[in-house]
């Protein structure tokens, strides 16, 4: 099964100058090793054959003659290799040399692409040697081959399918959406790279045959280059420059490898070490993330020659490490700056809302919950924002037949601590009239129970608000919007959502910043308490004191649903692909089985609960993935999950 994977490897030998044999075995022997791992795609750096230091010797017709007679060895030496292999080598044609990459595979040359931009300033002296290359693509002969030559070369993938069956073949991912473009050194450091318009015209993976000399700090840049250059073409791109071996008569080179997606740096071999630097790019990512760019300029252009070449359909083993948490960075740096964006983010939508509609109060439910907590800390924040004494804020903690001691405190304290108007509604005997009125039995703690309590709720906080002429602050967030986790024109309801596009993997992370930056010892005790706290709706009654209802034992882990409803709307991946990833990142920690049965019950309620986000209230986005039906997601409320599940069921 490929599921839109593929393994490339970028390779700096230790060669010798001019030793244009000892640098063919070299290249033979590290592509067989690169195959063997399972590399598909393998690069080399540029003039790799010569060397890129050989000088006045490109002069020499021994050497190009020879380098291209090595190129023949290495393709007939390594026709039994499925793998894509690019080698940099001087060519000669109609009497001009060309510093180019010969493309491999299967002991054929399947193109020639040379390099345009010719540095010849400071230490460089291409020009003095070499023809800037042409666009156009022409056929040549090369030592008895016809070849194509020309820079505007694509290599796209054919795949062989034969003998897929089953989930083999519902997941065989988008092989033959691969499509690669090939640049040398220089080129990427000019304004207009060749890669640009390469990706315009189809390719997602861009490959770099290199010879970059090292001066300090110059890594630097070459690392930002190379990941920004792979964000801005949304594109794979494999780097691999001539490290130990090149003459150091007024240079050294470092040899560094890297691999990018997207802006992501998979794979950095660091500088001064030569060998193999592996990494698995995702070109499903790549093609879900063009289609979803809709201002991409990706279209087939007809100056381009595509060339195809064919892999067969099989898994990638991957080596990638996948966040458990792709919506909280690793970092504790990374994440602290992300937690003060996104309060801040918050806190400023709510600050407008507040001033359009000259809203005197905020009222907030308060539980004593992961949810409402966070909303009460963003609320505090956009008050201040306004210069508004945070005793406009009224806090309300409504009580009723599942609240424990322990949630209660917590309100009450927060509330004090934050300077909040608290304001205490014991709801039990209204809810007790209204299943009278309503023929309910309360000794029957079925949805109607629960669901009594969460509406009774939201109606005291709505009049409250129209008393004091303020607005309800929604306290649900992002994971429960996904699985329909609230009560329909209950908790579902408010005048502006705070915490609507954060998952609840993020509200922990917000609340531990808060309560380690807010400077008040009270605070922060009462918030590391809530954080400690199982989450609950508490909606039942509670069992010996304690909470009797816990949200993950009746819906599921919450980091496995925002694992799923990351990679289902960021990227629109099959759902056997977000098993698969999801069984790496959580190796050890959940059962296959226990993965499957929660992603099926994940792909059943987000479907079966699209009418709740179809109308939920407005609120801030503060990161890629969002519900608003206003925003992100245009979805039917009564489309069908079969197509989904029934790729699940084929495991």
């Amino acid at each position: 099964m490929w599921d839109g994977f593929i393994k490339t490897a970028a390779v700096t030998p230790k060669i010798r100058v001019a030793d244009v044999s000892y640098n063919a075995e070299e290249v033979i022997r590290l592509a067989r090793e690169a195959a063997a791992e399972g590399a598909k795609i393998i690069v080399f750096p540029e003039l790799v054959l010569t060397a890129y230091t050989c000088g006045d010797l490109f002069l020499q017709a021994p050497l190009i003659r020879k380098a291209g007679r090595a190129l023949l060895d290495v393709a007939h030496r390594t026709a039994d290799l499925e793998a894509l292999i690019f080698v940099g080598l001087p060519v000669e044609i109609c009497g001009k040399l060309y510093n180019t990459a010969a493309v491999l595979q299967r002991g054929k040359i399947l193109g020639l692409v040379p390099k345009r931009s010719l540095p010849n300033y400071n230490e460089y002296y291409e020009a003095r040697w070499f023809h800037p290359g042409v666009e156009e693509v022409t056929e040549i002969s090369f030592f008895g081959q016809t070849v194509p030559f020309g820079m505007n070369l694509l290599f796209r993938c054919i795949p062989k399918e034969e003998g897929l069956q089953g989930a083999e073949a519902e997941s065989s991912g988008s092989l033959a959406g691969l499509m690669i473009g090939a640049e040398l050194c220089e080129d990427l450091w000019t304004p207009d790279p060749p890669c640009t318009r390469a990706a315009m015209a189809g390719a997602n993976l861009i490959v770099n045959l290199s010879a970059s000399v090292e001066v300090t700090g110059k890594n630097i840049y070459r690392e930002q280059l190379v990941s920004m250059t792979s964000a801005r073409l949304i594109a794979g791109y494999v780097y691999a420059s001539a490290g130990e071996g090149e003459s150091s008569q007024d240079l050294v080179f470092g040899g560094q490898r890297l691999i990018c997606e997207n802006g992501t740096m998979l794979a950095d071999s660091g500088r001064f070490t030569c060998g193999i630097t592996y990494a698995e790019l995702d070109i499903d990512r790549l093609l879900a993330e063009r289609r979803r760019m809709t201002t991409y300029p990706s279209e087939p252009s007809p100056v381009y020659r595509v060339v195809p070449f064919t892999l067969k359909m099989e898994r990638t083993v991957l080596t990638r490490i996948y966040n458990r948490r792709p919506f909280v960075p690793d970092e504790q740096a990374d994440r602290e700056r992300r937690c003060e964006e996104i309060l801040t983010i918050q806190a400023l939508g709510l600050k407008k809302r507040i001033e359009h509609v000259h809203s005197k109060a905020a009222v907030i439910g308060i539980s004593g919950g992961l949810d409402s907590t966070l909303a009460l800390l963003v609320t505090a924040r956009a008050f201040d924002l306004l210069s508004m004494d945070h005793s406009g804020i009224l806090a309300v903690t409504m009580p009723a037949f599942g609240t424990t001691d322990r949630t209660y405190h917590n309100a009450v304290e927060m509330s004090k601590a934050l300077g909040c108007t608290l304001k205490e509604i014991n709801i039990k005997e209204a809810v007790q009239i209204h299943f009278r009125d309503i023929g309910h039995d309360p000794s029957v703690t079925d949805v109607t129970y629960e669901n009594g309590q969460a509406r009774e709720r939201t109606q005291i906080l709505m009049d409250l608000a129209n008393q004091y002429g303020g607005m309800v602050i929604g306290t649900g967030d992002m994971s429960e919007l996904a699985l329909g986790w609230a009560t329909y024109n209950g908790d579902h309801m408010s005048m502006y959502a705070v915490n609507c596009s954060v998952p609840k993997t993020l509200v922990r992370h917000l609340v531990h910043y808060a309560a380690d930056t807010c400077g008040d010892k009270r605070l922060q005790e009462t918030l590391l308490d809530v954080l400690d706290t199982p989450v609950s709706p508490e909606l039942l009654p509670p069992k010996d004191g304690r909470i009797a209802q816990i949200t993950e034992d009746l819906v599921g882990p919450y980091e496995l649903h925002d694992f799923f409803l990351y990679y289902v709307l960021r990227f629109g991946f099959d759902p056997l692909k977000i098993y698969r990833l999801a069984k790496l990142a959580f190796k050890g920690i959940y059962e296959d089985d226990v993965i499957l049965k929660w992603e099926k019950t994940f792909y059943w309620r987000f479907f079966s609960q699209q009418y709740k986000r179809s109308c939920i209230p407005d609120g801030p986005k503060v990161g890629s993935v969002a519900l608003s039906p206003r925003g992100d997601l245009r979805m039917p409320s009564d489309a069908v999950v079969s197509l989904w599940r029934e790729k699940l069921d084929l495991l």
